[in-house]
Formats: structure tokens, C-alpha cells, sequence
């Protein structure tokens, strides 16, 4: 896990990349890589790389980058690469390459990408499993070649005045820079993060800066030719795993078994101890336990209590420890108040890269974990979505089965809305108010699961064309028919649906910068290609003896059996008292009508981003 940087003059009349831009932004990221620094200019100034380093895999100085091959530093040298993310199949392609009688310089997975982009070119992405963003210039073609990972579990963020590209791990690192950042707010995106508490991509709060899609290339030439490929989509792997559901053998628990314990092996490629946060979840219980399994006892784990909890049934550590003391890890509990939330408040702010109305239980979990010396940890994020945990997988088909099935109900749910909602709102949730106008599709049905602010409210809490403006750029109604159209099945298309917005836009963003602000890397081996590849056949069948696994087939998988208290325990959720906390610490005289709990939370967090 690192921070990764890069300008590039493309165009003719571009003023020359400077080492002082470069270098504001390399430094912006510092916590992304405490344990190194490297920067490179070509000699004419066109281009420009710069890292930061958290060390991971192959500790030595040779590893260190912007990485070169093809010589050394000089007229030979063709291809160079700034790089921020793991590779969990290196060694796999590194034999591969081998055997065509490639030789390697370094233990590192970074030369393995490079080699592998001197055979494939932009091809090569599809081919790495694991968690990326990368930059690479080829100095023979004046070409500079982005990539990013499947699923979006490493950001990287674009800014392009027209003239000269300029790329970096974080927003914030290219506003740094001075050169980003001065075109506007971008209204999509602020709307975007009014209607779900997170900023969706590709968009960002700023106009002229942009998030490379997840599971994308980018290839841009000098003089600015461009080519954007998506490689890889979730939806369209659940599409051919419902294409070949029809031929495929039951998924047994052995084999599901397996293909588990793959993904975590994989994740647990590193030359640093690797950790787990646990907590009474079966996700992270799981993982716990196919962990200790394959790694023996020296497995770290680490759970997150909260005071307010203590001796309630919202108290996660209990249990979490017994699951410690059942699979013998070394185990490290942390309970906070909220005295911790609002003296840490200020930082947490600050190393939030955009503006999210989660992530505060995973920066203090982060916390943890680098007191305790690490520098990476395993999370069970993604089992909800992979094993369809959410009520919203239940939720959203029927009430789109439901309200869909009555003809002209749209429309009728519109002129209810209308003249009802005002009513509606004041006594309940807006939402109920719009639950017949939106309720018919699984694109209205995920948004008044997953909203925020509904799209009514929007011109009441920011600027009215702000709101108009940004409603009809960001599209989201036909973006998110778009991203379940590909796929039959009901809970498939809410899978879709989970990983394409909520895991993509929140989770995962939240996870890089909670854990980044402690320089430790977060993996999540349930967000992986491979498994996702392995089980689309049986998901796409519906859930039962023969059909898709859920997350009673995944917590059952373990040789030793989790606690029955765990097996038994239904699902509640990891709860953090943020609403709480905001609650008794409000500031008044918001702009948002509410000021309450998550919608007061949206207010601090964006003005807070806006400043």
C-alpha cells in the first residue's frame, strides 16, 4: 500500500511538469508510505512520477520507487512505474515469466507488473489478482498507461486541464499540488453524496478531478490521443455465472471451502505480519478461523469495543474474544468513548479523502492495529454483498415485484408524493413518501434502501440549481438500471447493485483512507475476482440445499467449528454510536433542514471537505 503520483505534459503548449507541484503532492500523501520517498522527471520535464512507500513485499531499497527496467537510469530505460496496491499472484507470474526467459532483479511484485506490461501491454491488468492503481510511461512511445483494480479497492483520481494529466492516490494530494481543484464544485457530485453519504464514481466534489472507473485502463499518448477499457465488471461476471449456472455441478461445501481458503492464502502473500479484525460477525469469524487454520498460531487479531456498549447485547467484544480464545490468536481489544471520537474528530476529517458518512469504526479498528505494530490487516468487508447479507436483497426484489406489477403506479406515486410527502416527512421518514413513485423498479427500490436525502429534498439542503444541475449530470436512475440490467436473477441484480455503489463508493473508499491515516494496509479477501468467478454459477440459483452459498454455508467452512454463539447470532450489523455522539455534540444553524443523527453527520462531514 502506497501513494502514487503523476504529471504528464501531453499537449505541445504545456508549460513543463515542475518538481515542486510534483513533490506538494507526494508529500500530501505521506501516511500512505512513511517508509520511503521516490521521485523522477525526464530530462525535456514532460513527464513526471513520484511514490510513496509502505513497505509490504521485497523490504529492500531495490524494490523502492518509480521503478525502471531496461536498463538503468538514462537513454536506455523504457519503462518506469509508480505503484500502490499488492499483487497477490506475483509469484505465479513471475514463474510464468521466467520460463520465457525473463530475469528479475528484485523479490518484488512491481517488477512483475512491469515485465508483464513489456509482454501484454494494457492487457495485463485482467491478469493481476489483487488490490492496484498504477502508472507506467513507456519512454520510447510517449505513452502513459493507468490502471486500476477490478472491484475499485485502490483509488486513483484524475485531473486534465486539457494540456497536462495529472494523477494521484487522493484527492486532497492533487489539490496540494495547486494545479487541481480551481473549476468549481462539481454539482453531480455533491448531489451524489446528499442522496447516499458517499461521493460515486467517477465523480468527485471538484469539477475538473475525476476517479478512474474500477476495473479500468486509461492509455493517454503524447499529444493527448486516449483510450479508456473497461476490464472487468461485477455485473457482468454474475452474467455468465447465470449463462453456466444451467451445467454446473451444486457448489459443495468443500468446495466453497476451498475456494475461501484460497483467497485468504492469497491475501496473505507479504514479507510483514499479516493481522485480522475480528469482531462477533461471521464474516470476520471466518476469515479468523480459516486464517489461524492455514497460518498456524502466530495469527493477530484485533476488535473494536465501544463503552457505551459494555455488557450490553450491542457489545461485540465478548464474543469476539471468546472466537480469539477458541482458535488460540494473539489477541488485542480497544474500547473508545466518545471523548476518543471528538478528540480524534479533527484528524478523522482530515485524512478522509472524501467525504463519507462511515469509515469512523474502521479508522479507530485501524488504530488499533498499528498500535499493536501492524502494517497490514485482513477485513471481512464484502460478505454481505458476495453472500447476500443485507435485508436489501430481500427488501428491493419485493417491493419491485410488488409495486412494479401495478400499471401507471409511478406516476400515481409522483402526485401522492406531491401532495402528501410534505405531511409524510414531517411525521416519518421522506422516504414512505416516495415509496410508490420509486418503489416499482430496482433502481427506485435501491435508492429509498440506500438513500440518504431523496431526490425531492435535494433543492432544500443546497443551492436549487446546484441540485437541478447535478441531479441531471449524475444520472442516477439510469445508472443504476444500467448496473443491474445485466443479470436475471433478483438478488444477483441486487448484488450488483451492493458492489457497484455501497461496497464500491463507501466501503472500500473508507476502508483506504481510515487505514492509510494509520499507514496500514487493509485487505479484504472476500472482494476478490477469483472468488467472485468461482462462486457466480451457484449464486446465480436461489439460496437453499442445492443453491447459492450464504453466510451460513461460508461460516460453516472453517475444519474447527466457529462458536454456536456466533453460528447462532443473528445479524445486527457492526454498530458505531456516531449518531449518538453527534447528537450531544451538534453544532446548529446547518444549512440541511435535519441536523439529526447520519443527515447532521452528512453536514459536518462536507463542510468540513468543502473547507
Amino acid at each position: 500500500m502506497c501513494g502514487i503520483a503523476a504529471l504528464f505534459a501531453y499537449h505541445p503548449d504545456a508549460p513543463p511538469v515542475t518538481l515542486g507541484e510534483l513533490m506538494e503532492i507526494n508529500k500530501a500523501m505521506l501516511r500512505r508510505g512513511p517508509d520511503g520517498g521516490g521521485h523522477w522527471i525526464d530530462d525535456k520535464s514532460r513527464i513526471g512520477l513520484a511514490h510513496r512507500r509502505l513497505a509490504i513485499i521485497d523490504l529492500s531499497a531495490d524494490a523502492a520507487q518509480p521503478m525502471v527496467i531496461d536498463g538503468v537510469d538514462g537513454a536506455a530505460a523504457r519503462y518506469r512505474i509508480t505503484y500502490n496496491g499488492e499483487v497477490y499472484n506475483f509469484q505465479a507470474l513471475r514463474t510464468e515469466l521466467e520460463r520465457q526467459g525473463v530475469r528479475f532483479r528484485t523479490r518484488s511484485d512491481t517488477e512483475v507488473i512491469l515485465r508483464l506490461y513489456e509482454r501484454d501491454g494494457a492487457a495485463m491488468a485482467a491478469k493481476l489478482r489483487g488490490m492496484f492503481a498504477l502508472a507506467i510511461w513507456d519512454a520510447r512511445d510517449g505513452r502513459l498507461f493507468l490502471a486500476r483494480d477490478p472491484f475499485g479497492i485502490k483509488p486513483l483520481y484524475i485531473a486534465d486541464d486539457g494540456k497536462t494529466l495529472r494523477v494521484a492516490s487522493q484527492v486532497k494530494a492533487l489539490l496540494a499540488g495547486g494545479r487541481a481543484g480551481h473549476a468549481g464544485p462539481d454539482p453531480a457530485g455533491h448531489v451524489g453524496f446528499a442522496l447516499f453519504g458517499s461521493v460515486p464514481d467517477r465523480h468527485t466534489l471538484y469539477a475538473d478531478i475525476e476517479a478512474l472507473p474500477a476495473g479500468a485502463t486509461l492509455t493517454v499518448e503524447r499529444g493527448g490521443r486516449r483510450q479508456e477499457t473497461r476490464y472487468f465488471e461485477p455485473a457482468k461476471v454474475l452474467a455468465e455465472g447465470e449463462a453456466a449456472a444451467k451445467d454446473a455441478p451444486p457448489m459443495t461445501a468443500g468446495r466453497l471451502r476451498e475456494l475461501l481458503l484460497d483467497s485468504v492464502r492469497h491475501h496473505f502473500v507479504a514479507d510483514v505480519p499479516v493481522g485480522v479484525f475480528l469482531s462477533a460477525g461471521r464474516d470476520s469469524a471466518t476469515l479468523a478461523a480459516l486464517a489461524a487454520e492455514d497460518q498456524g498460531a502466530d495469527l493477530r487479531t484485533f476488535t473494536l469495543g465501544f463503552e457505551e456498549f459494555e455488557g450490553s447485547h450491542k457489545d461485540e467484544v465478548p464474543l469476539a474474544e471468546a472466537v480469539s480464545g477458541h482458535y488460540r490468536t494473539k489477541h488485542r481489544t480497544e474500547r473508545i468513548a466518545k471523548l476518543h471520537f471528538d478528540a480524534a474528530l479533527p484528524e478523522i476529517l482530515r485524512a478522509m479523502d472524501q467525504p463519507s458518512i462511515d469509515g469512523v469504526n474502521t479508522y479507530f479498528v485501524a488504530r488499533v492495529a498499528a498500535h499493536g505494530g501492524l502494517k497490514v490487516a485482513l477485513s471481512g468487508l464484502g460478505g454481505d454483498e458476495l453472500f447476500a447479507g443485507y435485508d436489501s436483497f430481500r427488501q428491493v426484489p419485493r417491493m419491485a415485484g410488488l409495486i412494479g406489477a401495478v400499471p401507471g403506479m409511478a406516476a400515481l406515486g409522483k402526485a401522492f408524493r406531491v401532495v402528501f410527502g410534505p405531511a409524510i416527512a414531517a411525521m416519518t421518514s421522506p422516504k414512505y413518501a416516495g415509496l410508490l413513485e420509486l418503489g416499482g423498479s430496482y433502481a427506485g427500490a435501491y435508492l429509498l434502501r440506500r438513500g440518504l436525502f431523496m431526490p425531492w429534498e435535494l433543492p432544500a439542503i443546497m443551492d436549487p440549481e446546484m441540485a437541478r444541475t447535478g441531479w441531471a449530470a449524475l444520472q442516477t436512475m439510469m445508472r443504476l438500471e444500467a448496473t443491474a440490467a445485466g443479470v436475471s436473477s433478483p438478488v444477483n441484480k441486487v448484488r450488483a447493485l451492493e458492489m457497484s455503489w455501497y461496497m464500491l463508493n463507501q466501503l472500500l473508499r473508507d476502508a483506504d483512507w481510515a487505514g492509510m491515516a494509520h499507514s496500514l494496509e487493509i485487505r479484504v479477501p472476500l472482494v476478490d475476482p477469483v472468488l467472485l468467478a468461482g462462486l457466480a454459477p451457484a449464486l446465480a440459483r436461489a439460496q437453499g440445499s442445492d443453491g447459492a452459498p450464504d453466510k451460513a454455508a461460508m461460516a460453516v467452512t472453517p475444519m474447527r467449528k466457529l462458536p454456536a454463539a456466533v453460528l447462532d447470532r443473528p445479524k445486527t450489523g457492526f454498530f458505531v454510536p456516531v449518531e449518538r455522539w453527534i447528537q450531544e455534540s451538534a453544532e446548529r444553524g446547518t444549512r440541511y433542514p435535519d441536523g439529526r443523527g447520519l443527515r447532521g453527520w452528512a453536514t459536518k462531514v462536507l463542510a468540513a471537505q468543502a473547507s
